[in-house]
């Protein structure tokens, strides 16, 4: 009896918590044409991805040094091309096309490429700017609502890409 109180007090806490701590999967695309994974496959390269990879296998935790350097060295073994293939078909299901393009389109930009250098790169020293100085076509480009809703659907995304690497990583390693 008391088992079920409490499985019914955990049930209307987890009911009655905010939006904020439910977690949504994604809609899922209908069909994933060779379009959507092209599109998601330039985005992948426009944000370098094969540089979160290294992210990933340094922020992993491995037995010993030596399980650490392995992984490095397989993946360095890795075209990045494959990669960028490799974590296309399972994130297309996540990012759409629409997304996808806009946002390979920004993260090739001048401003866009220096976003991700600093995506992967030490951060600014004290006193110095936190992100680069955007010009002001390059706000007004920032400013469009294609850009706005895709930079949105790509953060809420960000979870699932490094998910998506990881399990990209481990079958590497293996």
């Amino acid at each position: 009896m008391m088992k079920l109180i409490k499985a019914l007090g955990l049930a209307v806490l987890i009911a009655t918590c905010s939006e904020s701590y439910a977690v949504a999967p994604a809609a899922a695309p209908a069909v994933i044409t060779n379009g959507h994974v092209r599109a998601v496959t330039d985005l992948m390269a426009a944000m370098q991805m094969e540089k979160m990879m290294r992210s990933v296998t340094g922020s992993s935790r491995y037995a010993s040094e030596q399980q650490r350097a392995a992984a490095y060295a397989k993946l360095e073994k890795v075209p990045k091309e494959q990669i960028y293939a490799r974590l296309a078909y399972p994130l297309a299901r996540t990012i759409s096309a629409e997304t996808a393009a806009e946002m390979a389109r920004f993260y090739s930009s001048t401003y866009g490429k220096k976003l991700v250098y600093l995506m992967y790169n030490s951060r600014p020293s004290f006193g110095e700017p936190a992100r680069p100085t955007p010009t002001a076509a390059e706000r007004k480009d920032m400013q469009r609502p294609a850009f706005i809703k895709a930079s949105k659907a790509l953060a809420d995304a960000e979870g699932v890409i490094r998910h998506e690497g990881f399990v990209l990583l481990q079958a590497i390693a293996k």
